[in-house]
C-alpha cells in the first residue's frame, strides 16, 4: 500500500475542519499555530496517509496538496 504525506497552504487554510472530519486515517488536526490571517490551519500530525486525496478533494479553500510515495 502506498504511503502519502499531505501539505497544507497555510496561507488559504481557514481552519474549517472539513478535511479533519473527512479523513479516513485520522492524521489530520487543526495546529495551535496561527497563520498570517489569524486562522489555525490544518496540519498533518502524525503518519499513516494513504495518500486517498479525500482532504484535498473536500477542502473549499483548495489549501491541501497529497503527495504518494511508493513502497520499496
Amino acid at each position: 500500500m502506498a504511503k502519502g504525506r499531505v501539505a497544507i497552504l497555510e496561507d488559504r487554510c481557514k481552519s474549517c475542519g472539513l478535511c479533519v472530519a473527512a479523513c479516513p486515517m485520522k492524521v489530520l488536526r487543526i495546529s495551535e499555530r496561527i497563520n498570517e490571517k489569524g486562522y489555525r490551519p490544518a496540519e498533518q500530525y502524525r503518519e499513516g496517509c494513504v495518500a486517498c486525496k479525500i482532504c484535498a478533494l473536500t477542502c473549499p479553500d483548495v489549501a491541501i496538496e497529497v503527495f504518494r510515495m511508493e513502497e520499496a
